[in-house]
């Protein structure tokens, strides 16, 4: 059987939800699909990390957020986010992977449905447990984030169980030798986590020193602990080859082996744009922006939509939480007009 919604909306972070708040204040029907869970992308953030911004920049659905300190956890917005998605009954299809999506042209009425505009989508998706379904709607909107194609090395051994691209927390390191590929706020994050933890830490790093973005507030610790010796730290290097026991690493003064039973490289990721692309939706090649308007984040594919950090192509510091939240706005007025 085949449902009908107005706006059908890939990927549940805070980007997706506040444009299905916004489509559902509007009188739109809404279906939003996650491959993982709600704001999955934040689940995934180290267990004890402290936001950036402050919690009234990340807030969504008119909804206040409130905390008892000037920056909410990791933990506070999972429980905002909760929250809001039940206010405002956000139908989330969670663990729920659209696989493709294409172009038709359905009248819902024919169906029975009077409550949905007509379909130009029809999107095919396929549950955990492996059961698939089929999604007509009038306008899709991509708000997949940037959390589902790591940035990978491609070197030797990065496929093995004890390399992981992304950083929970440290205590399963302790007394343990670590490498932590990387010099921006996720590496010196999960660097100096690890330290705490026990850990003995080394980063990689190719630049000349730590990143220009590095957070103010951080900066002086992770320098002082690689300047006393606490955090090692190769810059001008990469990682070559990576072994259950060591990683070898290229640098200034040639290669040189570095233990490590645990190996994190935090190098980013790419945006997911299969969609985009599989509809023919323009890619721009040295920026990786998706083709879109930006005062109604609308492609030059009729009902195909952006939110969130999937327009920032490869630049993923261009959007946030704080100047994404209002994309979903921005689509339902082009929308109903």
């Amino acid at each position: 059987m085949t449902a009908f919604v107005d706006v059908a909306i890939v990927g549940a972070g805070p980007c997706g939800l506040a444009a299905a708040i916004a489509a559902i204040r509007g009188g739109l029907s809404v279906s939003v699909f996650d491959r993982g869970c709600l704001v999955n992308g934040i689940a995934g953030y180290p267990t004890y990390m402290t936001f950036f911004s402050t919690a009234e920049r990340i807030a969504i659905g008119g909804v206040p957020f409130l905390v008892a300190t000037e920056k909410p956890t990791r933990r506070d917005a999972l429980a905002y986010y909760r929250g809001v998605a039940s206010l405002y009954d956000v139908p989330v299809r969670q663990y729920e992977t659209v696989e493709s999506m294409r172009p038709v042209r359905y009248d819902p009425s024919a169906a029975g449905v009077t409550s949905a505009r007509s379909a130009r989508w029809l999107l095919r998706s396929i549950t955990r447990g492996g059961a698939v379904h089929e999604t007509a709607a009038h306008a899709v909107i991509i708000a997949t984030g940037y959390f589902g194609r790591p940035n990978l090395l491609q070197v030797p051994g990065e496929t093995l169980p004890h390399v992981r691209h992304g950083y929970v927390e440290g205590h399963t390191a302790w007394r343990a030798p670590v490498v932590i590929v990387g010099g921006g706020n996720s590496a010196v994050d999960a660097a100096l986590d690890m330290y705490r933890a026990g850990a003995y830490v080394t980063m990689v790093h190719v630049g000349a020193s730590l990143d220009n973005g590095v957070k103010p507030w951080v900066r002086p610790e992770i320098e002082a602990r690689i300047h006393d010796g606490s955090i090692q730290a190769h810059y001008e290097s990469r990682v070559v080859d990576i072994t259950p026991e060591d990683v070898v690493v290229q640098g200034p003064s040639g290669e040189v082996r570095v233990p490590a039973t645990q190996v994190y490289t935090m190098t980013g990721y790419l945006p997911e744009t299969g969609l985009l692309e599989a509809v023919g939706v323009p890619i721009d090649p040295l920026s990786g922006i998706p083709s879109h308007n930006p005062l109604t984040m609308a492609t030059p594919v009729p009902g195909v939509y952006l939110a969130g950090v999937i327009a920032s192509g490869l630049s993923a510091n261009r959007i946030f939480i704080e100047n994404g939240r209002d994309h979903g706005d921005a689509i339902v007025r082009h929308l109903l007009s």
